[in-house]
């Protein structure tokens, strides 16, 4: 499991988006990338998640990166995993009416 410490998001013009994404999230453990989260339109290729080393590939639908970006701003810590084939992002348990 990586820790997430901060991340950039870059979003692709085009019809095409850049390598078949329409937008990618670059996560950071300092200064250390340890995955990506890469967001496909309707009709784009969508990839299996996947790890390389040990940096973590996950896919999600274009309609996905507002929530992506909302968890991103507002929930502390963040982990990236990869288990079973899929890649998991997942925050700390929280108590309920814990607010902001």
């Amino acid at each position: 499991m990586s820790k997430i410490t901060h991340y950039k998001i870059m979003v692709y013009g085009s019809s095409e988006g850049y390598q078949g994404n329409r937008a990618q999230i670059t996560l950071y453990d300092d200064s250390q990338v340890v995955g990506f989260v890469r967001f496909h339109d309707r009709g784009m290729d969508f990839p299996d998640d996947e790890k390389s080393g040990e940096k973590i590939a996950m896919h999600l639908p274009s309609t996905m990166l507002p929530n992506m970006v909302d968890i991103l701003r507002h929930e502390r810590p963040l982990e990236i995993n990869f288990r079973m084939g899929r890649a998991f992002f997942t925050s700390a348990e929280e108590s309920v009416g814990e607010g902001e």
